[in-house]
């Protein structure tokens, strides 16, 4: 394999072949650079990382899972900087090529991830997601990710940043593709079925960007027709203070996993990067216990409102992927207007698929359903469905 994508860390690419044949043979499948390789460095998209840590003794709880159900092991992928990051860029290793958009980022931090099943270089690819790592690049990239029920898969080996909000997820092209791995990683499937019933949240339609609404909404009134839909506001207040108040306590864990590296190595930094420490974490102890109380009576309202059998709709991203030569002000933004809707599954820890449904021009644009607390097997089971209903994305029976 050629990396022609820039999608893979530098150096020698890791090859390993799986433990015994199993439901995955015949896949191929790469890894984000936070899981545990044994043998080889967890490098976390930063140089001084990699020169400051030992080499992993085993394999992370999925890397392992991939390879004992048959699929080969084809390499790790660059990260945004220790996995801060949601456009894709890294300033040491490079801006993975996003294959659909070339000009523009492929998303992050799991981008490498992203762009080497985009660009078909894997079958597989496995992302870490705290505040829209995988669904953002499976958004840009026009491919299937999943953000699973916070807990629901392993992270043991994987390298975490925000205990509260870390997640192991995967990327896949095509639909079938994307059940077979699901049942692997979540040790469960179910029966392919749509949604018994989809909450459209209109707040989380009204902020995103003109080109993106204009993308979904054919994709939405085609489900009117198959699917059982509410049209509701998902906040019963301020929409932006999901997000908001998920920067709080993410920003809170990230400055407690890295601070006394930090301060011990002083390690080179991109300036976005740097940028996230450079006030040392100084949170007012009400805004975190404010952030607190919110996150427990989000969490009561979106279980509510889905009540273990519905799901909710929203666009993956409120804006299309910037540009790769954008200004650093442009990127501060475009972070930011992300995460005001990647936070409503972060702050809540519900499961999130982003689905490959539409473009604007040749630009792809993902929609996401939101799962009910432990359900990611019947929402995986929901994306299948609705690829054989409307043909989404490539759906092809893989060998």
């Amino acid at each position: 394999m050629q990396d022609t994508l820039g999608a893979f860390v530098p150096g020698t690419i890791v090859h390993r072949a799986p433990h015994r044949s199993g439901p995955l043979s015949g896949l191929t499948f790469a890894v984000k650079d936070l899981f545990d390789v044994a043998g080889g460095m967890t490098g976390c998209g930063n140089p001084d990382w990699a020169a400051t840590h030992k080499a992993a003794e085993v394999d992370a709880w999925a890397v392992d899972t991939l390879l004992g159900a048959g699929a080969s092991l084809t390499g790790k992928t660059i990260t945004d900087e220790i996995s801060l990051g949601l456009l894709g860029i890294n300033k040491f290793y490079g801006t993975p090529l996003n294959p659909r958009a070339p000009d523009r980022v492929p998303g992050g931090s799991s981008s490498g991830s992203a762009s080497a099943v985009a660009g078909g270089l894997v079958d597989v690819a496995l992302g870490t997601d705290s505040g829209g790592s995988v669904r953002i690049p499976a958004s840009f990239c026009g491919i299937y990710g999943l953000r699973p029920t916070h807990g629901r898969i392993s992270v043991a080996g994987m390298m975490t940043q925000a205990p509260l909000f870390d997640t192991v997820g995967y990327f896949t092209r095509d639909a079938m593709t994307f059940g077979r791995v699901g049942a692997m990683l979540l040790g469960e499937q179910a029966t392919d079925a749509l949604p018994t019933g989809i909450v459209v949240a209109a707040d989380c339609f009204a902020l995103a960007d003109e080109p993106i609404r204009r993308a979904l909404q054919p994709v939405v009134d085609r489900l009117r027709h198959a699917v059982p839909i509410t049209v509701s506001p998902l906040a019963e207040g301020e929409l932006l203070d999901w997000g908001r108040h998920q920067r709080i306590l993410q920003k809170s864990e990230f400055h407690a996993t890295f601070r006394d590296w930090i301060d011990r190595v002083n390690p080179r930094f991109s300036s976005e990067v740097a940028g996230a420490f450079a006030d040392d974490g100084r949170i007012p102890s009400s805004d975190l216990a404010a952030a607190k109380t919110f996150r427990e009576c989000a969490s009561k309202r979106l279980d509510g409102l889905l009540d273990g059998r519905r799901m909710l709709c929203l666009p993956t991203s409120p804006i299309l992927p910037i540009r790769r030569d954008a200004r650093l002000s442009e990127i501060r933004a475009a972070v930011h207007r992300i995460v005001d809707l990647t936070g409503i599954a972060g702050l809540t820890g519900l499961p999130q698929v982003s689905l490959p449904v539409s473009t604007s021009g040749s630009i792809p644009v993902g929609l996401s359903l939101i799962g009910w607390r432990g359900g990611d097997a019947p929402l995986v089971a929901a994306a299948r469905a609705l690829a054989r209903e409307f043909s989404i994305g490539l759906f092809e029976e893989r060998p």
